[in-house]
């Protein structure tokens, strides 16, 4: 006997992935979770995205095909839970409930020593053009463009 859900078939025969159910393995409930990402599946599935959560009791992160309704309940769940990330919808980043504003770009510098003792050769830099987000409540974050 299998363990993995198989594909449901739609009307036209074509299978599609099965929606798993919001919830932590360990915690068996969805009181803790914390939505991550928000995305179109692809090839897109009507009623369905993929979902990332974490729990915040147990630490533990999923991330599967899931139906809009248990997204939206996790969502809108009042607690300090709700808002204490921030989520990736589509192209967006959402901090306090609201899309973060692009307030412009930074070209930052990663550099690791490989040891601790001193060199005369040069050291190699790469550099990595950021995008600067800002949120309303004063909280930025930088990505990769």
């Amino acid at each position: 006997m299998s363990t993995i859900s198989e594909p449901y078939i739609t009307g036209g025969g074509a299978q599609e992935p099965w929606a798993d159910s919001l919830h932590c393995f360990d915690c068996h409930t969805d009181r803790h979770l914390v939505i991550e990402s928000i995305e179109a599946l692809s090839p897109p599935v009507p009623g369905m995205v993929a979902v990332s959560y974490t729990c915040t009791a147990c630490g533990h992160y999923r991330a599967h095909p899931a139906t809009v309704p248990p997204i939206a309940v996790v969502l809108n769940r009042p607690g300090p839970e709700r808002i204490s990330g921030i989520l990736q919808f589509g192209g967006e980043y959402i901090h306090c409930g609201e899309p973060m504003h692009p307030a412009g770009s930074e070209l930052r510098g990663i550099y690791a020593p490989l040891s601790t003792e001193q060199s005369s050769e040069g050291v190699l830099e790469v550099c990595l053009r950021t995008r600067v987000l800002h949120c309303v409540c004063g909280f930025q974050m930088e990505i990769p463009e």
